[in-house]
């Protein structure tokens, strides 16, 4: 097979062709692409490049009142300022400068300008509740920024909230802010920004970080009781709002993967998945009861079930083709079926038909694709299986849970994912 350091150098920073990338992210939840497509700004990844003119800006002067100079920033709309409002009648005012040696990147909800990417929730399954209105979002309309050097290590940065249209960021009465002990002003948005920084980066060795909150001025904290409470956390000064490669970003109703330009150099490609996909079909599998040959479909229809889609019981791993033997005849209705008993072992449980994870970003290594994650029947490498069946992702307002990162679905069973048995062709 193809080195997979030459098929991804155009992605390394120091790469003479095209702009400089500082990284991506990767919203988990979409293998591949959104549910309803990529469109613009609203996609399942983007990517962070050098821009040609920096755009990034830093805190200057501080307004301590309502000013007539502190009122001018606000009303400014050439001039970034963040407003913390303490009271009805005090204000405070930071002003924000140019700085030319950064470029700052914006992510929310919101489709207005300023935003660069944006985010909607994502639910479970690998639906969006872009299509169905009914739920209310829990995503901020700018939820958070990110600022990168122009220059090496090309450090990037996460700051909660995003500055409006008018290039401001208010802060009201209700949300959590404190004076810190050097006199500057920082807060906490209302469902804040969560991050959590693997360990041993993000690899086969990496293991799960802590989670914390990072404020608007880039401080570290543990987390509040829950995400809206009033009272902060503790302030973890030995840790830093620097991104590492397999960094997680959780806004309260998406969660990003930041993965580095170095660190997707060594990741799979799509051309890489759809060889291992094609070696596997070469093996031909067979199913123990019809005896047929099964094939997962392409990368391009991995949404669509096939006739000679592989099937398998997540209890004990065998897999089989669709059959209806002691159960439904229907496999779009089998597809929500709970249990079933395997034919090859009789152990009982989910019946599913296994999908290949298209998205790369998310593996660990570019192994073969020998396990699935239980219950949804994503299928990728050991590693990779292991790997995220050991993050606890947030969910609502205080819980956490593992979940399969192509569909978001939380996981089950003892391990969370299992060994696929597949049986050889007789002939």
């Amino acid at each position: 097979m193809f080195s997979l350091g030459q098929e991804n150098i155009s992605t390394h920073p120091m790469s003479t062709k095209g702009p400089v990338k500082y990284g991506e992210l990767i919203v988990l939840g979409c293998n591949g692409s959104l549910p309803c497509g990529d469109k613009g700004r609203r996609k399942s990844r983007f990517a962070l490049c050098r821009r040609n003119k920096a755009n990034g800006v830093k805190p200057s002067t501080v307004h301590m009142s309502c000013t007539p100079q502190a009122a001018k920033a606000v009303s400014n709309k050439e001039q970034h300022s963040i407003s913390y409002t303490l009271s009805r009648a005090q204000t405070v005012v930071v002003e924000y400068t140019h700085d030319s040696n950064t470029d700052m990147f914006q992510i929310g909800r919101s489709t207005e300008s300023p935003i660069d990417f944006v985010v909607t929730d994502t639910v479970p399954g690998g639906q969006n509740q872009v299509d169905s209105q009914t739920l209310q979002s829990t995503i901020s309309r700018f939820a958070c920024r990110i600022i990168c050097q122009r220059n090496p290590p090309y450090s990037a940065r996460i700051y909660a909230a995003g500055f409006d249209t008018s290039k401001n960021i208010f802060l009201g009465e209700k949300a959590a802010k404190w004076r810190m002990q050097d006199g500057q002003m920082d807060a906490l948005t209302t469902n804040g920004v969560l991050v959590m920084h693997p360990r041993h980066g993000f690899c086969q060795d990496s293991k799960p970080g802590q989670w914390r909150e990072i404020s608007v001025c880039g401080n570290v904290f543990t987390l509040r009781e829950t995400r809206s409470a009033q009272q902060r956390g503790n302030m973890v000064e030995s840790e830093s709002n620097e991104l590492v490669d397999g960094s997680l970003i959780d806004l309260c109703g998406a969660t990003l993967l930041w993965r580095t330009a170095e660190g997707l150099s060594l990741t799979p490609t799509v051309k890489h998945l759809e060889a291992l996909r094609q070696e596997l079909n070469a093996g031909r599998p067979q199913c123990p009861v019809g005896f047929n040959t099964l094939a997962f479909p392409s990368l391009r229809r991995k949404d669509v079930l096939d006739e000679k889609q592989p099937w398998a019981y997540l209890r004990c791993g065998h897999v089989h083709g669709y059959h209806g033997w002691g159960g439904r005849r229907d496999p779009e209705v089998e597809a929500e079926c709970q249990e079933r008993e395997c034919p090859m072992c009789r152990a009982r449980g989910p019946y599913v038909p296994l999908w290949l994870g298209c998205e790369p970003g998310f593996y660990v290594d570019a192994e073969s694709p020998t396990h699935a994650f239980v219950p949804c029947g994503h299928v990728c490498s050991e590693k990779t299986t292991v790997y995220w069946s050991q993050i606890p992702l947030p969910h609502g307002t205080h819980a956490f849970h593992a979940a399969c990162p192509f569909c978001i679905q939380p996981l089950s069973g003892e391990t969370g994912c299992v060994k696929l048995i597949f049986q050889s062709p007789l002939d």
